[in-house]
């Protein structure tokens, strides 16, 4: 880019990582710890000896309450030294920092795990609690979420064990592959000019122009990443035994169960989504035939999968991005185009891609001052336009939970929810970008654009899912070798994209630098991508229909999206999630723009 690029300001949150207000806000946490504690040892125990109603309900007022200003300024003290991490993996005051707070996040998890056991041993109690206390009333979701996974605990003493070996082990195994990906860079040559790229900028070659460009840019890719894959096979059994391990001490069978209870949704929803998706792979695969035979090919190469077709005149500035990105949210909502309007001017975005920077794009709250913070890979590029679009809809769920005065307690969204701000920020930039498309190559450029993200977010992530299921079942029996991984992840590729791709040109390596593979405490960081897409795709079909009466009843779901079951939240609008035929309308949408690619 000709101009600089944006870094997020952290500024108003703490004057720096080794401020006194920073030191002095790590210190009250640990005394909020240190009092839940002491409460869990005194007034909880004596009011479950008494058994009195009215106790019972007043201590879990009160631990609800301190649970929520604990969270606050844990997430607070989190996003805020995962602003430097997440941007400089080399920063070692920040790196000390965040291993001071997992120490702590340790014991708070144990608390919480304390209090979910609790609340579980209350029994039928819990619904008179719930009567006669308001703020449990006002919690009575994520309480009785609470009560029915209790019976997924260990004894208190073994998930104590467990959370403070995490910090060691399976947390542990994730930094390291963060560590080691972030600081990859790679000499690559693009007009004649040689420079050092990090991983993310060599990664964003994949939209090239040139042909060669995006060839070897995947061969330097995958040459890198072989440098490092005996480590992160190392990093990626660990952090898949550990689960293995764990949740079959807590009681279950399959590391799928917990992930469909983490997104609030059950089996009947995700069988019927992905036998819809199942059945679409062909029309799918027939956008991929059709790209294929546009750059003169009988299948596609995997560095050909991003490559632009049609024409544009020109690539975005960021400061154009931002314009046409306001222009068009304003049209859904001013308050939408308002807090967009903030995130530009007050510096919530970090968009240079430099060496020691994650890759990707994410967005995470900030709770203490309401603010979220955005990191994207910025390049110009269309597609960047689309996901600069995408995390300011997480940022504007955000807005919504923080305008409703949610308490992070109620806030929790599992990711099959947390997509719907996004997608339909996303589609609504994309909708637009089609209207004003001055010629036939240009609304070539831009169905591209959007298609290719629409096949990731379908094709690529079933094979993901398709990926991570077969690793968990045989990293069970024993630990996986780097050429295991790369097999499997070539099998679930063929699986996916099946004859639209040439098999000798898959990414082996696409499990190395996959950061959702190597969570500690969240497997099958995958399908919800398809459940957002597919169910945003449906709101916004509503949307369509009811124009600007459907903006407050969409942000008031958007509040509510840690109080409610996926299920019941779409109910609100007549979304059937357990119907496959939800789910077959909706790809139909993608359906009909495929279609229109390929008649052009």
């Amino acid at each position: 880019m000709s101009t600089p690029l944006p870094r997020w300001d952290l500024s108003n949150v703490y004057p720096g990582l080794e401020s006194p207000e920073f030191t002095a806000d790590v210190q009250r946490l640990v005394a909020q710890l240190d009092d839940l504690s002491a409460l869990f040892d005194g007034r909880v125990a004596a009011a479950s000896a008494a058994g009195s109603l009215p106790e019972l309900a007043d201590v879990v007022g009160e631990l609800v309450g301190r649970f929520n200003r604990a969270m606050e300024l844990a997430d607070t003290l989190q996003s805020y030294v995962y602003g430097f991490t997440s941007t400089d993996s080399r920063d070692q005051v920040a790196r000390r920092r965040l291993s001071e707070l997992q120490m702590v996040g340790v014991r708070l998890q144990t608390l919480f795990t304390r209090f979910r056991a609790w609340i579980g041993k209350l029994g039928p109690t819990l619904e008179e609690v719930i009567a006669l206390s308001p703020i449990a009333a006002a919690h009575a979701f994520p309480l009785r979420e609470m009560a029915e996974q209790s019976k997924y605990l260990m004894s208190e003493a073994e998930e104590a064990l467990a959370a403070e070996l995490s910090v060691s082990g399976a947390q542990a195994w994730s930094k390291l592959q963060h560590t080691l990906i972030s600081q990859l860079t790679v000499d690559f040559a693009v007009n004649g000019r040689s420079e050092r790229m990090p991983l993310p900028a060599l990664v964003n070659l994949r939209s090239h122009p040139d042909a060669d460009v995006r060839r070897r840019a995947y061969e330097a890719e995958l040459q890198v990443l072989d440098s490092v894959r005996e480590p992160l096979a190392a990093c990626l059994n660990g952090v898949k035994g550990a689960t293995i391990t764990l949740e079959r001490r807590r009681g279950r069978q399959d590391p799928l169960d917990k992930a469909l209870d983490q997104a609030r949704i059950d089996r009947a929803s995700l069988d019927a989504m992905l036998s819809a998706i199942e059945a679409a792979l062909p029309t799918f695969r027939r956008y991929l035939l059709a790209k294929a035979q546009r750059l003169g090919k009988e299948r596609l190469a995997w560095w050909d999968l991003f490559a632009p077709i049609g024409q544009r005149d020109r690539t975005y500035t960021f400061d154009e991005a931002a314009d046409f990105i306001l222009e068009n949210f304003a049209t859904f909502s001013p308050e939408l185009a308002e807090m967009a309007q903030r995130a530009f001017q007050q510096r919530w975005i970090d968009a240079e891609p430099r060496e020691g920077k994650a890759a990707g794009a994410f967005c995470m709250g900030v709770d203490a001052v309401r603010e979220s913070r955005i990191l994207c890979n910025f390049d110009g590029s269309m597609d960047q336009v689309f996901t600069l679009a995408h995390e300011l809809g997480h940022a504007f769920h955000n807005h919504c939970l923080y305008a409703a005065g949610k308490t992070p307690l109620q806030s929790q969204t599992p990711m099959t929810l947390a997509e719907t701000a996004s997608i339909m920020c996303e589609t609504i930039v994309t909708e637009a970008a089609l209207a004003q498309a001055a010629s036939r190559h240009e609304e070539l450029a831009i169905l591209e654009s959007a298609l290719i993200g629409q096949t990731q977010v379908i094709v690529d992530i079933y094979s993901r899912f398709l990926f991570e299921r077969e690793v968990f079942r045989r990293r069970a029996q024993a630990e996986l070798s780097a050429d295991d991984f790369d097999a499997l992840m070539l099998e679930a590729q063929r699986a996916a994209y099946g004859e639209a791709l040439d098999e000798a040109q898959l990414h082996r390596a696409m499990w190395t630098w996959k950061p959702h593979y190597y969570y500690a405490n969240l497997s099958f960081y995958n399908f919800p991508y398809a459940f957002g897409l597919l169910f945003g795709t449906g709101l916004y079909a509503i949307y369509r229909q009811r124009g600007a009466a459907f903006v407050p009843d969409y942000m008031a779901l958007l509040a509510s999206t840690g109080e409610a079951t996926a299920a019941d939240l779409a109910a609100r609008f007549g979304i059937d999630v357990r119907s496959r035929r939800f789910w077959e309308d909706s790809l139909a949408v993608i359906g009909r723009r495929i279609e229109r690619y390929c008649a052009l």
